[in-house]
């Protein structure tokens, strides 16, 4: 039996396996840097296999070494995220989650589960391959300043030190069997942009005593849309959001203040730091106009993600080894973000996407929705090709 057909017979021989896992999981969620009982699970099921977690990292991280035959030859590094999101699950699946307000809505025990279920393959591999690789389950995607930046900061990369690191994520809109690249420039920068506008409030019936925050709040909106429409370089994509407005008044009470919160995203790192300049400049200069004031925090967020260009064109060839061509497809730039990002800027990276729709079964729902799920035929998938990248990836001079 070849390697290639060793790695797809055991993806498929412990599917139940990770699909149990990632119920446990999914059943069980945790909010970013409170993975406790996730990283537990985790590194129980990784010494059951053998392995010895390297625990304490970015406080709810952990990794662990899988070493082939010389195993100083080459180290590669394979990236899980492990945290959930505050949405309340809306599912009658019997491993909806447990936890009120909480739920794994963006596939992350998906990414734990199968990472796990390729450490086991890699791990009874391990005497058919030269190299070591080196995996990186870590908290905190979901929030700033983001769990792959501490990892970093820990020394997750380094002792030993990969040449090159990839990292998968569900996606809803690719069908189960399918998976997604995409070289070069992937994903946005992402930062959280709070403003308190602050006025005189007063009597809605009595507008010349008073300073309106709700106005000037909504001038400070509709003019910072020129950032993108009239400064940023048409070409290039970008985008200024505003999700919450909150003015604690009534139908006739002006409040005394108002506060905003948003997202800005961009490509392109220098015009990110010019950009938020403008933001903060354009939103103080109009409350000031209209006589009021506005404060302004930017919480800096994730770099842009830029997938190397070698390193995925090499890992498509060999999903496309394992899967078949006709199961590899394009990925178009998005203006989400990642914090895989930060490896990105480190070393050789990218991101790849697993596909994990299907319409037949009324799986259609997107990522932080309350109705998210995925088609665990993916975890018969998913575990397999990514040790097949990583075995691939090994061998390379």
């Amino acid at each position: 039996m070849s390697l290639l057909e060793f790695v797809r017979k055991e993806s498929k021989a412990i599917a139940a396996d990770v699909v149990k896992w990632r119920r446990h999981l999914h059943a069980n969620p945790e909010l970013s840097y409170q993975e406790t009982n996730t990283v537990k699970f985790v590194a129980q099921t990784l010494r059951e296999m053998g392995l010895t977690p390297q625990e304490g990292i970015a406080g709810t991280g952990l990794t662990v070494l899988i070493e082939g035959k010389n195993p100083s030859k080459k180290v590669f590094a394979l990236r899980a995220d492990m945290d959930a999101l505050p949405i309340q699950q809306v599912s009658d699946k019997p491993y909806r989650s447990k936890n009120d307000g909480v739920m794994h809505a963006c596939g992350h025990d998906v990414h734990t589960s199968s990472l796990l279920g390729t450490a086991r393959i890699l791990n009874g591999a391990k005497q058919q391959f030269e190299g070591t690789i080196k995996m990186l389950f870590q908290p905190g995607e979901e929030k700033n300043p983001g769990g792959a930046s501490m990892m970093i900061r820990d020394g997750a990369l380094k002792n030993p030190a990969p040449s090159g690191i990839i990292g998968q994520h569900v996606m809803p809109l690719l069908p189960v069997g399918t998976v997604g690249f995409r070289e070069g420039m992937y994903m946005a920068s992402s930062d959280e942009i709070y403003l308190k506008v602050i006025g005189k409030g007063g009597h809605a019936a009595a507008p010349e005593l008073i300073i309106d925050p709700v106005l000037i709040a909504s001038h400070i909106i509709i003019g910072l849309q020129q950032v993108i429409s009239r400064q940023a370089n048409p070409r290039q994509a970008t985008v200024l959001s505003f999700g919450k407005v909150r003015a604690e008044g009534a139908t006739n009470v002006i409040p005394d203040e108002v506060t905003i919160a948003g997202t800005f995203r961009a490509l392109d790192e220098s015009w990110r730091e010019l950009a938020l300049k403008k933001i903060e400049k354009m939103a103080q200069g109009i409350a000031e106009s209209m006589g009021g004031r506005c404060e302004v925090v930017i919480s800096r967020g994730y770099p842009y993600l830029e997938n190397n260009a070698g390193l995925t064109r090499r890992i498509r060839l060999a999903a496309e080894e394992y899967l078949g061509k006709d199961k590899v497809v394009d990925l178009d730039i998005t203006l989400g973000s990642e914090d895989f990002a930060y490896y990105s800027h480190v070393i050789p990276a990218s991101f790849y996407r697993l596909g994990t729709r299907n319409d037949a079964k009324g799986i259609t729902s997107y990522v932080h929705t309350p109705t998210f799920d995925i088609d665990e035929d993916a975890l018969a998938i998913g575990p397999g090709l990514m040790a097949w990248m990583a075995i691939r990836e090994l061998a390379q001079q």
